[in-house]
């Protein structure tokens, strides 16, 4: 006994970090999965089909107070949000050069005519499972313009949590059809999450951003009060300054109303282009991605990855939401845990 109470003392962390019960509910009438930690909503896998959105996605995301960290716009909009980049819905991966094909840009509001858009389908569940680890693996279809299959994707989602963190791992591999498959080297991609308005960076100038197709999307000033987000990457380099910067993870800090969030994203060592190039916009884009090296790298690098028919190729991400604020150790100790 006297052993027992020493080693709570000495590892309080031993007591606030075991893991709570992870239920993952079916509900199929409404295309979705739900995953809830502790009796409490964290996300729903939902795959409503392509006359709603162009993948399946994760959305909503809470902390584990409750609290909204994605966009509601345009499923569900919220006072205040911005209205651009229609396809930025919830967690997502996808990419916007696919053998010509820009699976990124696609959704019913696409912004321009001169984009030839491929479409991800959910396929099929193939387990949910329940416990101190959820775990939920899941298949989908990439198609060309004319509906014809590119790519299969399978896809695990493991989720666990603890009493104010949350954690998603995602495993996603992709497998070439009959035909060569080609990744341009491009900027839109891979793996991503659109935050709510709170967690943005103040914005303190209107911008443009323009796709590969030439399609600009203006993005105003908007009311900074209480928006207080900033990013920092794991060589301590803040803010809009990491987009374009190699990292092994990078965690965004922010406030909504009282309660302090960080919302970080970790890369893999196994994955293709690691440490990744990041995608970090102030705007409420949080994104890596692997693949885009040339514009990340003004030129000195390029990465068009390539897949014979039938080869594969896998992506790992871990997705990290906490109620409170979680300090560089930390963030190092959740990817060392991760690349095991």
């Amino acid at each position: 006994m006297k052993k027992l109470v020493l080693l709570l003392l000495l590892c309080p962390a031993i007591i606030f970090a075991q893991n709570k019960e992870v239920k993952l509910v079916r509900d199929d009438a409404n295309k979705k999965v739900n995953v809830l930690i502790d009796g409490k909503p964290f996300t729903s896998y939902f795959y409503p089909g392509p006359d709603v959105l162009k993948k399946a996605v994760l959305y909503p995301v809470y902390t584990s107070k409750g609290t909204l960290i994605t966009r509601g716009w345009p499923l569900d909009p919220r006072p205040g949000e911005r209205v651009d980049h229609p396809h930025h819905v919830g967690i997502w991966l996808n990419y916007e050069d696919v053998n010509g094909h820009d699976f990124w840009n696609n959704s019913l509001t696409p912004p321009s005519a001169k984009g030839t858009y491929g479409t991800i389908v959910h396929t099929g569940i193939k387990s949910v499972k329940s416990g101190k680890k959820g775990l939920l693996v899941v298949t989908a279809d990439w198609l060309d313009k004319e509906g014809k299959l590119m790519l299969t994707e399978e896809t695990t989602y493991t989720f666990q949590g603890s009493a104010n963190q949350r954690i998603i791992d995602r495993t996603t591999t992709l497998t070439a059809a009959d035909k060569e498959v080609v990744f341009k080297d491009v900027k839109d991609g891979l793996f991503a999450i659109r935050l709510a308005r709170e967690l943005e960076h103040p914005s303190n100038k209107p911008e443009v951003f323009t796709d590969a197709s030439g399609v600009a999307t203006k993005v105003p000033v908007l009311d900074n009060k209480g928006i207080v987000g900033s990013y920092r990457n794991k060589e301590g380099i803040e803010g809009e300054d990491t987009w374009a910067k190699r990292s092994e993870w990078i965690n965004l800090r922010g406030q909504i109303g009282d309660e302090k969030i960080s919302v970080a994203i970790i890369d893999h060592p196994k994955n293709p282009g690691y440490p990744a190039y990041w995608h970090s916009r102030g705007y409420g884009l949080f994104s890596v991605n692997p693949l885009g090296q040339k514009v990340f790298s003004n030129g000195k690098e390029t990465l068009n990855l390539t897949l014979a028919p039938k080869q594969s190729t896998t992506f790992r991400y871990r997705v990290v939401v906490t109620s409170g604020e979680v300090s560089d150790d930390t963030m190092n100790k959740l990817t060392t845990d991760f690349g095991k």
